[in-house]
C-alpha cells in the first residue's frame, strides 16, 4: 500500500469512527416535551395573589435556586427554565394556568403546584396527559397514590400522619383534654380531621367542637368565638398563614389560653408569627423536618450557610428567616437531585421513574438523621420530622426523630 494510501485509509477511518461517536451520543440522549440539548423547562403555578399570597415566596425562592444552577453552568449544559403562574390559590385558574404550560409552554413536568383543592382540580388531565405532576406543595394523602395516578408525587408530610403525631401528644399531655379544630373545608382541612379521628380511636369524643373556614371568608374571627364557647382546652389550628395568623391573635385577645397545636404549613416566624404577634405565640407546639433558619443553632451550619449566601445573591428580597423560603430552597435541590439522575434521558417517563427512585437522599437543610427515599410503590418523600415549641422567639426541637409508617 502507497503511503498516500494509507493516509487516505486512516483519514477514512478516523472519519468512521467519528461518525459512530457521534451517532452513538446522540443515540443516548432522549427527550422530552420541553428538554433539549440546552434547556429543561419546567413549569408551575403559585399563590402570588389572593388568600394564600404570603407562599408566593416559595415560587420566588425555587426560580432563584434555578437560576443559580444555570449561573454554575446548567446540568450537563442545559439551563432550567421555570415557568411560574400566579393562580390566585384559584382552583379554576390553576386548570387554565396548567393547561397553558402543558399545551402552549409545552412543559417537561410541572414542580411544586401548591394547594390541596389547586391539585385536585388538575390531576386527572395531567395523569391523563401522562405529564409528571412533581413535589407538590401539599400534603394530602391523595397525591401519593401511585396505583391509580402514577403521575403525581407529593412532597410534604401527609397532613394524616402530622394529624397523628398530634392526637398521640395531646393523649399523652392532656389525656382528659378537650379538643376544638379549625379547619380549611376542603381535603386539606378534611385530611386532618380525619387523622385525628383515626389516632385517637375510641377517644375521638375529646373533639368537642369543629368549625372551618372558606379562602374567601375576610377572618376567622366568629368561627374562634365557637370554638372559645365550647369549653376546649386543646385547639389544632389548621389555617393556612392569613387565618393561622388571625386565630393566634384572636386566642389572645379572647383571653383564651388552651394548648395550641399549629399545623406546619403555617410555622414561619416571619410571615405568621411575627403578625399574629410573638407574645401571643409563645407556646404553640408543631412539628418540622427542616432547620429554621432564625435559629442561632444552625449559623455554623454548612447548609444554612450556603443558604444565607444564596438568598444574598440570588433573592435578596426574600426575607432569610422564612421557613418558607428554606422549603422552596429544599424542593428546587430536591428537584435538581432528580434531574441529575435522568443524566441524558430527560423523557416523561424517565423522570417520572427517577422521581420514585431516590435513596437516602439528604437535603442540606434537613434536619440531621433524615433522608428521603421513594419507590414505585411508595410515593411519599417527606416521612420523617420532630416536634417543636415556640418560646416567643424561635421554635425549639423536642423529642426524639418520628417516622411516617402510615401507608396513605
Amino acid at each position: 500500500m502507497t503511503r498516500s494510501a494509507q493516509r487516505l485509509w486512516v483519514a477514512t477511518g478516523l472519519a468512521l469512527a467519528l461518525v459512530v461517536d457521534v451517532t452513538a451520543a446522540q443515540a443516548q440522549k432522549k427527550y422530552g416535551p420541553g428538554a433539549s440539548d440546552t434547556e429543561i423547562k419546567l413549569g408551575q403555578t403559585m399563590p402570588y395573589s389572593g388568600p394564600a399570597s404570603a407562599y408566593g415566596t416559595i415560587g420566588k425562592t425555587e426560580a432563584a435556586y434555578f437560576q443559580m444552577i444555570n449561573d454554575q453552568g446548567g446540568l450537563n449544559g442545559r439551563k432550567i427554565n421555570l415557568i411560574s403562574y400566579d393562580d390566585g390559590y384559584s382552583p379554576p385558574k390553576t386548570v387554565e394556568q396548567i393547561r397553558k404550560l402543558v399545551e402552549s409552554d409545552e412543559v417537561l413536568a410541572t414542580f411544586q403546584t401548591l394547594g390541596t383543592a389547586q391539585n385536585t382540580a388538575i390531576m386527572k388531565y395531567m395523569n391523563t396527559k401522562k405529564v409528571p405532576m412533581l413535589f407538590l406543595a401539599t400534603g394530602a394523602a391523595k397525591f401519593t397514590d401511585p396505583k391509580n395516578f402514577p403521575w403525581t408525587i407529593g412532597y410534604n408530610p401527609s397532613y394524616l400522619t402530622e394529624a397523628h403525631v398530634y392526637a398521640q401528644y395531646i393523649l399523652k399531655e392532656r389525656p382528659n383534654g378537650k379538643i376544638a379544630m379549625l379547619t380549611q373545608n376542603d381535603d386539606f382541612g378534611r385530611d386532618y380531621v380525619k387523622g385525628f379521628r383515626e389516632a385517637l380511636g375510641a377517644k375521638a369524643n375529646m373533639i368537642v367542637a369543629e368549625a372551618t373556614y372558606e379562602v374567601t371568608d375576610p377572618t376567622v374571627d366568629s368561627q374562634m368565638l365557637k370554638l372559645k364557647a365550647s369549653g376546649a382546652d386543646v385547639l389544632f389550628n389548621g389555617g393556612t398563614p392569613k387565618f393561622a395568623a388571625q386565630a393566634i391573635k384572636k386566642a389572645a385577645e379572647l383571653g383564651w389560653t388552651p394548648l395550641h397545636v399549629l399545623n406546619i404549613n403555617s410555622i414561619s416566624v416571619s410571615e405568621v408569627l411575627t403578625p399574629a404577634g410573638l407574645e401571643n405565640s409563645k407556646g404553640l407546639i408543631t412539628v418540622t423536618y427542616g432547620k429554621d433558619p432564625a435559629d442561632p443553632k444552625w449559623k455554623d451550619d454548612p447548609g444554612m450557610k450556603k443558604y444565607f449566601e444564596f438568598i444574598d445573591k440570588y433573592y435578596p428580597s426574600g426575607s432569610k428567616d422564612s421557613v418558607f423560603n428554606t422549603y422552596g430552597y429544599g424542593a428546587a435541590e430536591l428537584m435538581v437531585h432528580v434531574l441529575k439522575q435522568c443524566g441524558d434521558d430527560l423523557t416523561r417517563e424517565n423522570l417520572m421513574k427517577q422521581a420514585t427512585n431516590i435513596k437516602d437522599f439528604a437535603g442540606s437543610l434537613g434536619l440531621p438523621g433524615m433522608s428521603v427515599t421513594t419507590t414505585h410503590d411508595d410515593y411519599r418523600v417527606i416521612k420523617q420530622f420532630q416536634m417543636q415549641r415556640f418560646d416567643g422567639t424561635r421554635w425549639e426541637l423536642f423529642g426524639p426523630i418520628l417516622s411516617d409508617e402510615v401507608k396513605s
